[in-house]
Protein backbone atom coordinates (compact mmCIF):
# COMPACT_ATOMS: atom_id res chain seq x y z
CA UNK A 1 0.00 0.00 0.00
CA UNK A 2 1.51 3.51 -1.18
CA UNK A 3 1.68 5.92 1.85
CA UNK A 4 -0.81 9.08 1.28
CA UNK A 5 0.91 11.55 -1.12
CA UNK A 6 -1.15 14.63 0.43
CA UNK A 7 1.30 14.37 3.40
CA UNK A 8 4.71 16.61 3.02
CA UNK A 9 7.59 17.20 5.16
CA UNK A 10 8.50 20.59 5.72
CA UNK A 11 11.21 22.09 4.91
CA UNK A 12 12.66 20.17 2.43
CA UNK A 13 13.77 22.62 -0.40
CA UNK A 14 17.29 22.67 -1.80
CA UNK A 15 19.87 19.31 -1.82
CA UNK A 16 21.69 20.53 0.75
CA UNK A 17 18.56 20.01 3.41
CA UNK A 18 17.39 16.23 1.94
CA UNK A 19 21.05 15.45 2.30
CA UNK A 20 21.04 16.58 5.31
CA UNK A 21 17.60 15.27 6.63
CA UNK A 22 18.60 12.22 4.88
CA UNK A 23 22.06 11.24 7.01
CA UNK A 24 22.75 7.88 8.02
CA UNK A 25 19.63 6.91 5.83
CA UNK A 26 20.54 2.96 4.97
CA UNK A 27 19.41 2.20 1.05
CA UNK A 28 19.17 -0.45 -1.01
CA UNK A 29 19.04 -0.68 -4.73
CA UNK A 30 17.33 -3.36 -5.68
CA UNK A 31 17.84 -4.77 -9.24
CA UNK A 32 18.68 -7.63 -11.62
CA UNK A 33 22.38 -6.35 -11.94
CA UNK A 34 21.74 -4.77 -15.55
CA UNK A 35 23.76 -1.37 -15.61
CA UNK A 36 21.00 0.68 -17.06
CA UNK A 37 18.58 -0.07 -14.03
CA UNK A 38 21.35 0.38 -11.53
CA UNK A 39 23.10 3.20 -12.72
CA UNK A 40 20.16 5.69 -11.98
CA UNK A 41 19.70 4.79 -8.69
CA UNK A 42 23.21 4.79 -7.64
CA UNK A 43 22.80 7.94 -9.01
CA UNK A 44 19.70 9.38 -6.64
CA UNK A 45 21.91 8.04 -4.12
CA UNK A 46 25.14 9.92 -4.31
CA UNK A 47 23.30 12.97 -4.86
CA UNK A 48 22.08 12.47 -1.97
CA UNK A 49 25.77 11.31 -0.52
CA UNK A 50 24.19 8.30 0.95
CA UNK A 51 25.96 4.42 0.53
CA UNK A 52 23.75 2.88 -0.92
CA UNK A 53 23.86 -0.96 -0.70
CA UNK A 54 23.13 -2.91 -3.99
CA UNK A 55 20.81 -6.03 -3.82
CA UNK A 56 21.19 -8.17 -7.22
CA UNK A 57 18.38 -10.22 -7.53
CA UNK A 58 18.31 -13.36 -9.90
CA UNK A 59 14.58 -15.28 -9.16
CA UNK A 60 14.68 -18.92 -11.24
CA UNK A 61 12.84 -18.74 -14.62
CA UNK A 62 9.54 -19.43 -14.15
CA UNK A 63 9.21 -16.66 -11.23
CA UNK A 64 11.02 -14.66 -13.58
CA UNK A 65 8.47 -15.41 -16.02
CA UNK A 66 6.05 -14.60 -13.75
CA UNK A 67 7.06 -11.04 -12.80
CA UNK A 68 6.05 -8.52 -11.80
CA UNK A 69 2.74 -9.68 -10.81
CA UNK A 70 3.85 -12.94 -9.15
CA UNK A 71 5.83 -13.68 -5.90
CA UNK A 72 9.70 -13.38 -5.28
CA UNK A 73 11.34 -16.85 -6.05
CA UNK A 74 11.51 -18.18 -2.78
CA UNK A 75 15.16 -19.35 -2.70
CA UNK A 76 15.86 -15.50 -2.31
CA UNK A 77 13.54 -15.10 0.83
CA UNK A 78 15.67 -13.62 3.60
CA UNK A 79 16.36 -16.53 5.66
CA UNK A 80 17.94 -18.15 2.97
CA UNK A 81 21.86 -18.42 2.68
CA UNK A 82 23.39 -16.16 0.84
CA UNK A 83 19.41 -14.34 -0.32
CA UNK A 84 19.90 -10.32 -1.62
CA UNK A 85 16.55 -9.99 1.24
CA UNK A 86 18.94 -10.73 4.08
CA UNK A 87 18.46 -8.39 6.81
CA UNK A 88 19.15 -5.42 8.57
CA UNK A 89 16.80 -4.21 6.24
CA UNK A 90 17.24 -0.80 4.79
CA UNK A 91 14.98 2.52 5.28
CA UNK A 92 14.58 3.47 1.77
CA UNK A 93 14.43 0.55 -0.95
CA UNK A 94 14.59 2.11 -4.71
CA UNK A 95 14.06 -0.62 -7.60
CA UNK A 96 14.33 -0.51 -11.21
CA UNK A 97 13.78 -3.18 -13.67
CA UNK A 98 10.24 -5.57 -13.81
CA UNK A 99 11.69 -8.10 -11.87
CA UNK A 100 12.08 -5.77 -9.04
CA UNK A 101 8.62 -4.78 -8.85
CA UNK A 102 8.09 -7.95 -6.92
CA UNK A 103 10.65 -7.63 -4.32
CA UNK A 104 9.83 -4.00 -3.34
CA UNK A 105 6.24 -5.37 -2.64
CA UNK A 106 8.04 -8.34 -0.81
CA UNK A 107 10.07 -5.47 1.46
CA UNK A 108 6.61 -3.43 2.09
CA UNK A 109 4.93 -6.39 3.12
CA UNK A 110 7.85 -8.05 5.28
CA UNK A 111 8.67 -4.89 6.65
CA UNK A 112 4.93 -3.46 7.87
CA UNK A 113 5.42 -1.12 5.92
CA UNK A 114 8.16 0.73 7.68
CA UNK A 115 10.56 0.58 4.54
CA UNK A 116 9.97 3.34 2.18
CA UNK A 117 9.93 2.26 -1.67
CA UNK A 118 10.67 3.49 -4.77
CA UNK A 119 10.60 2.60 -8.37
CA UNK A 120 12.37 4.13 -11.01
CA UNK A 121 10.61 3.96 -14.49
CA UNK A 122 7.07 2.14 -15.08
CA UNK A 123 6.96 -1.05 -13.48
CA UNK A 124 3.91 -2.52 -15.66
CA UNK A 125 2.37 -3.18 -12.49
CA UNK A 126 0.53 0.36 -11.55
CA UNK A 127 1.30 3.28 -9.49
CA UNK A 128 0.77 0.94 -5.97
CA UNK A 129 3.75 -1.17 -6.63
CA UNK A 130 5.73 1.48 -4.37
CA UNK A 131 4.92 4.33 -2.48
CA UNK A 132 7.24 6.60 -5.05
CA UNK A 133 7.87 6.49 -8.60
CA UNK A 134 9.96 8.43 -10.90
CA UNK A 135 9.04 7.98 -14.27
CA UNK A 136 10.43 9.29 -17.60
CA UNK A 137 8.43 11.13 -19.17
CA UNK A 138 7.85 9.20 -22.57
CA UNK A 139 6.27 6.21 -20.35
CA UNK A 140 2.77 6.70 -19.50
CA UNK A 141 2.52 5.68 -16.22
CA UNK A 142 0.75 8.60 -14.02
CA UNK A 143 -0.92 8.87 -10.64
CA UNK A 144 -0.59 11.20 -7.11
CA UNK A 145 2.88 9.18 -5.99
CA UNK A 146 4.48 9.41 -9.63
CA UNK A 147 6.83 12.38 -10.21
CA UNK A 148 7.61 12.99 -14.10
CA UNK A 149 10.63 14.59 -15.79
CA UNK A 150 12.02 14.68 -19.06
CA UNK A 151 15.18 13.46 -18.65
CA UNK A 152 16.97 10.40 -16.42
CA UNK A 153 18.58 10.51 -12.83
CA UNK A 154 22.02 9.72 -13.30
CA UNK A 155 25.65 9.94 -11.36
CA UNK A 156 26.93 12.71 -13.41
CA UNK A 157 26.55 15.34 -10.93
CA UNK A 158 28.31 18.76 -11.78
CA UNK A 159 31.11 18.18 -9.33
CA UNK A 160 32.35 14.87 -10.91
CA UNK A 161 32.41 16.52 -14.07
CA UNK A 162 33.91 19.25 -13.10
CA UNK A 163 37.23 17.34 -11.39
CA UNK A 164 37.00 15.02 -14.73
CA UNK A 165 40.54 15.09 -16.48
CA UNK A 166 40.73 14.41 -20.06
CA UNK A 167 43.60 11.25 -21.06
CA UNK A 168 44.21 13.27 -24.31
CA UNK A 169 46.59 16.12 -24.72
CA UNK A 170 44.93 19.22 -26.11
CA UNK A 171 46.16 20.19 -30.13
CA UNK A 172 43.98 23.53 -29.93
CA UNK A 173 40.97 22.01 -31.56
CA UNK A 174 37.21 21.95 -30.54
CA UNK A 175 36.99 18.35 -29.17
CA UNK A 176 33.94 16.10 -30.61
CA UNK A 177 33.10 13.81 -27.86
CA UNK A 178 31.77 10.75 -29.50
CA UNK A 179 29.19 8.70 -27.28
CA UNK A 180 28.90 5.12 -29.44
CA UNK A 181 26.25 2.87 -28.36
CA UNK A 182 24.88 -0.06 -30.28
CA UNK A 183 22.71 -3.17 -30.79
CA UNK A 184 19.63 -3.06 -28.31
CA UNK A 185 15.97 -4.81 -28.76
CA UNK A 186 14.99 -1.44 -30.77
CA UNK A 187 18.24 -0.58 -32.63
CA UNK A 188 21.02 -1.76 -34.75
CA UNK A 189 24.09 -0.85 -36.07
CA UNK A 190 23.88 -1.12 -39.88
CA UNK A 191 26.76 -1.41 -42.22
CA UNK A 192 25.02 1.61 -43.75
CA UNK A 193 24.90 3.14 -40.33
CA UNK A 194 28.62 3.04 -40.19
CA UNK A 195 29.24 4.24 -43.75
CA UNK A 196 27.35 7.23 -42.63
CA UNK A 197 28.68 7.54 -39.58
CA UNK A 198 32.41 7.63 -40.85
CA UNK A 199 31.64 9.80 -43.67
CA UNK A 200 29.60 12.78 -41.63
CA UNK A 201 33.17 12.32 -39.30
CA UNK A 202 34.86 13.11 -41.24
CA UNK A 203 33.55 16.01 -42.64
CA UNK A 204 33.59 16.92 -39.12
CA UNK A 205 36.97 16.75 -39.29
CA UNK A 206 37.68 18.79 -42.27
CA UNK A 207 35.45 21.45 -40.52
CA UNK A 208 38.22 21.71 -37.51
CA UNK A 209 37.34 19.44 -35.04
CA UNK A 210 38.92 16.73 -33.13
CA UNK A 211 37.51 13.42 -32.80
CA UNK A 212 37.74 11.52 -29.20
CA UNK A 213 35.51 8.96 -27.88
CA UNK A 214 34.27 5.74 -26.47
CA UNK A 215 32.58 2.81 -27.10
CA UNK A 216 29.84 1.11 -25.11
CA UNK A 217 29.45 -2.75 -24.38
CA UNK A 218 26.76 -2.76 -27.01
CA UNK A 219 29.06 -1.31 -29.73
CA UNK A 220 29.64 -3.67 -32.62
CA UNK A 221 33.55 -4.78 -32.69
CA UNK A 222 33.84 -3.61 -36.68
CA UNK A 223 32.43 -0.25 -35.44
CA UNK A 224 35.09 0.25 -32.58
CA UNK A 225 37.53 -0.57 -34.78
CA UNK A 226 36.39 1.79 -37.64
CA UNK A 227 36.41 4.56 -35.54
CA UNK A 228 39.38 3.60 -33.52
CA UNK A 229 40.98 3.67 -36.79
CA UNK A 230 39.42 6.98 -37.95
CA UNK A 231 40.81 8.62 -34.82
CA UNK A 232 44.11 7.94 -35.46
CA UNK A 233 44.17 8.79 -38.83
CA UNK A 234 42.96 12.61 -38.16
CA UNK A 235 44.96 13.00 -34.18
CA UNK A 236 42.01 12.02 -32.54
CA UNK A 237 41.52 9.92 -29.43
CA UNK A 238 39.72 6.65 -29.05
CA UNK A 239 39.50 4.23 -26.45
CA UNK A 240 41.19 0.99 -26.02
CA UNK A 241 39.31 -0.43 -22.92
CA UNK A 242 42.70 -0.22 -21.36
CA UNK A 243 42.18 1.50 -18.07
CA UNK A 244 39.40 3.30 -17.06
CA UNK A 245 36.46 4.46 -19.62
CA UNK A 246 36.99 8.05 -20.14
CA UNK A 247 33.34 8.27 -20.50
CA UNK A 248 33.22 11.27 -17.86
CA UNK A 249 35.67 13.26 -19.30
CA UNK A 250 34.18 12.93 -22.92
CA UNK A 251 31.04 14.93 -21.05
CA UNK A 252 32.89 17.16 -19.24
CA UNK A 253 36.10 18.25 -21.64
CA UNK A 254 34.27 18.10 -25.29
CA UNK A 255 32.90 21.27 -27.05
CA UNK A 256 29.97 18.87 -28.52
CA UNK A 257 28.89 15.74 -28.30
CA UNK A 258 27.85 13.23 -30.90
CA UNK A 259 25.01 10.77 -29.06
CA UNK A 260 24.19 7.81 -31.07
CA UNK A 261 20.49 7.59 -30.81
CA UNK A 262 19.83 4.37 -29.15
CA UNK A 263 20.06 5.39 -25.31
CA UNK A 264 17.91 7.66 -23.36
CA UNK A 265 20.36 7.27 -20.78
CA UNK A 266 23.35 8.57 -22.41
CA UNK A 267 21.12 11.11 -24.55
CA UNK A 268 20.14 12.43 -20.69
CA UNK A 269 23.37 12.38 -19.29
CA UNK A 270 24.83 14.72 -22.34
CA UNK A 271 22.14 17.14 -22.21
CA UNK A 272 23.07 17.34 -18.52
CA UNK A 273 26.35 19.12 -19.57
CA UNK A 274 25.09 22.04 -21.14
CA UNK A 275 26.95 20.90 -24.43
CA UNK A 276 25.53 21.03 -28.03
CA UNK A 277 24.06 17.21 -28.44
CA UNK A 278 23.85 16.35 -32.39
CA UNK A 279 22.21 12.69 -32.29
CA UNK A 280 22.86 10.04 -34.78
CA UNK A 281 19.76 7.79 -35.45
CA UNK A 282 20.69 3.77 -35.64
CA UNK A 283 18.85 1.25 -37.84
CA UNK A 284 15.37 0.50 -36.20
CA UNK A 285 12.55 2.52 -34.20
CA UNK A 286 11.19 3.08 -30.47
CA UNK A 287 8.48 5.21 -30.09
CA UNK A 288 9.85 6.34 -26.60
CA UNK A 289 13.11 7.35 -27.77
CA UNK A 290 11.63 9.30 -30.76
CA UNK A 291 9.15 10.75 -28.05
CA UNK A 292 12.37 11.41 -25.80
CA UNK A 293 14.29 12.90 -28.50
CA UNK A 294 11.51 15.30 -29.87
CA UNK A 295 11.46 16.40 -26.00
CA UNK A 296 15.29 17.32 -26.38
CA UNK A 297 15.06 19.08 -29.35
CA UNK A 298 12.09 21.33 -28.16
CA UNK A 299 14.35 22.28 -25.04
CA UNK A 300 16.91 23.61 -27.65
CA UNK A 301 19.76 20.87 -25.78
CA UNK A 302 19.80 18.47 -29.16
CA UNK A 303 20.01 18.55 -33.17
CA UNK A 304 20.23 15.74 -35.37
CA UNK A 305 24.28 15.13 -36.57
CA UNK A 306 24.54 15.83 -39.75
CA UNK A 307 27.97 16.30 -40.61
CA UNK A 308 29.34 19.83 -39.57
CA UNK A 309 28.77 20.08 -35.66
CA UNK A 310 27.01 23.32 -34.19
CA UNK A 311 28.29 25.45 -31.35
CA UNK A 312 25.00 26.57 -29.43
CA UNK A 313 24.06 27.28 -25.88
CA UNK A 314 21.41 25.92 -23.12
CA UNK A 315 20.88 25.39 -19.51
CA UNK A 316 22.06 22.09 -18.37
CA UNK A 317 19.23 19.69 -18.33
CA UNK A 318 19.60 17.25 -15.14
CA UNK A 319 16.16 15.82 -13.39
CA UNK A 320 18.35 14.17 -10.84
CA UNK A 321 18.60 16.57 -8.43
CA UNK A 322 15.12 17.78 -8.57
CA UNK A 323 14.31 13.82 -8.07
CA UNK A 324 16.58 13.22 -5.04
CA UNK A 325 14.87 16.26 -3.38
CA UNK A 326 11.28 14.82 -3.96
CA UNK A 327 12.50 11.46 -2.36
CA UNK A 328 13.76 13.02 0.89
CA UNK A 329 10.19 15.25 0.74
CA UNK A 330 8.29 11.87 0.75
CA UNK A 331 10.42 9.52 2.77
CA UNK A 332 10.55 11.79 5.15
CA UNK A 333 6.51 12.38 4.88
CA UNK A 334 6.12 8.74 5.20
CA UNK A 335 8.33 8.91 8.10
CA UNK A 336 5.91 11.30 10.27
CA UNK A 337 2.61 9.40 8.87
CA UNK A 338 4.43 6.07 10.90
CA UNK A 339 5.52 8.04 13.23
CA UNK A 340 1.71 9.34 14.09
CA UNK A 341 0.16 5.93 13.43
CA UNK A 342 2.83 4.52 15.92
CA UNK A 343 1.72 6.94 18.59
Amino acid sequence: MASSPEIRAPGIRTLEEAQRALAGTRVWLVTDGKAGDLSPGLGLAERLDLAAESRIIAPRRLYAALMPWGPIDPRERPDRPGSPMAPPFPDIAIGAGRRAAAYLRFLKRSSAGRIFTMFLRDPRSGAGTADFLWVPQHDRLRGPNVLVTLTTPHRFSPERLAAATAPWASDGRPVLGLLIGGTSKDFRFSPEDEGRLIAGLRQAVQEGWRLCGTPSRRTPENVARGLAALCAETGGWFWDGRGENPYPALLARSDALLVTMDSTNMLGEAVATGRPVLGFRLTGQSHKLDTFWRGLVECGAARPFQGRPERYSYEPIDATETIAIELARRFLAHRVSRDRFSA
